[in-house]
């Protein structure tokens, strides 16, 4: 099998946890490069992988081909601009970019030099999202009117990244945790007709927004996305109402926490939520109601890597691409003209 040697842009969390595993475990993938500005500390688990003190460096090594840009988001546009006038294929984490004009600068230039640039939307791999996108996508209730996604925390504490937590480009819970329900929904129902959107700074001494609550108008379904860091006690975070019934789903996937253990992807338990964390489905037909709890279906972040495989080695569609996170952003830009402006932003 072919190997894709593969750079990331940084070790801390994100390189350490979503991406250097599945990386490792992937037959078609090398790990082969890190940037690493001041601590080395990839070395220590990958004794084998490269670690280049800067950026241009590792550009410059024609044995790069594929360069995972997993850094702030204030840095997507100019990282990513690099890598792929490199001549490198690039993904790129949520958000995409701080704005509408880097992204559509962005898939533009990926066209011009024929390189593909996806972004790292792992939460489609969820197993929660996946259990959600099979009830929607066999139409179990029906004709769908109204639909909930949230993400929610309970953290007052300040993130001690600073970057998280300074106000600027690319700050806030918007982009941060934004981008997984917006592309959680743009899935299940497509590009909506308007929105409405309030964000807000509700923790102590905060100075960056860390609630959000967007309301997306298509003509016949609501769909409301909610985040914020101070819920305790977290409501579903899928609730969908159709003419046929319910269904409500817990946010449960597992693999971050199994991650952040040092636990490996590849075992035939990876991915499984424990039972209490079915969702309920309940519904309404000839013979009645029937309330049921649905088992949930496996989620594994080694899908979205098996797809970018297939991409770069047999032109198959890429499992996220550009344009993906261009309709994300485009959603973002006008959820902050909304909050600013107090009003509904027309999409159409």
């Amino acid at each position: 099998m072919q190997k894709i040697n593969t750079a990331l842009c940084s070790f801390g969390m994100s390189g350490r946890v979503f991406h250097a595993p599945f990386l490792e475990q992937h037959p078609g993938f090398q790990l082969y490069a890190v940037w690493e500005r001041s601590k080395k500390s990839v070395q220590e688990l990958y004794p084998q992988v490269i670690s280049y003190v800067n950026y241009e460096e590792l550009l410059a090594d024609p044995a790069i081909e594929l360069v995972v840009v997993n850094t702030p988001t204030y840095t997507h546009y100019d990282f990513t601009r690099a890598a792929l006038l490199a001549g490198k294929h690039v993904i790129v984490e949520k958000a995409f970019t701080v704005t509408v004009a880097q992204a559509e600068e962005l898939v533009q230039l990926a066209k011009s030099q024929n390189r593909k640039l996806s972004v790292y939307q792992n939460r489609r791999w969820d197993s929660d999202f996946k259990t959600v996108q099979k009830i929607v996508n066999e139409k179990q209730l029906g004709r769908i009117v109204e639909a909930e996604i949230h993400y929610d925390r309970y953290n007052l504490a300040l993130s001690p990244k600073a970057h998280k937590e300074t106000p600027g480009p690319g700050a806030g819970v918007l982009h941060d945790l934004g981008p997984h329900i917006i592309d959680q929904a743009l899935q299940l129902f497509g590009l909506p007709d308007a929105l409405f959107a309030d964000i807000r700074t509700l923790r102590p001494s905060s100075q960056v927004s860390d609630y959000l609550d967007i309301l997306l108008y298509y003509p016949a379904l609501r769909v409301r996305l909610k985040s914020g860091y101070i819920v305790k006690e977290p409501p579903p975070a899928f609730i969908l109402h159709g003419l046929e019934g319910s269904f409500l789903k817990h946010r449960a996937d597992l693999q971050e926490t199994d991650l952040q253990k040092g636990l490996k992807p590849g075992s035939a338990e990876w991915g499984r939520e424990p039972d209490w964390a079915q969702g309920i489905l309940h519904k309404t037909g000839k013979k009645g109601d029937s309330r049921e709890l649905v088992p949930t279906l496996q989620g594994n972040y080694m899908d979205y890597y098996d797809a970018i495989y297939g991409a770069l080695t047999t032109n198959k569609p890429l499992p996220v691409t550009a344009e993906d996170g261009l309709a994300v952003m485009r959603i973002i830009e006008a959820a902050i003209e909304s909050d600013i402006q107090k009003k509904v932003i027309d999409l159409s």
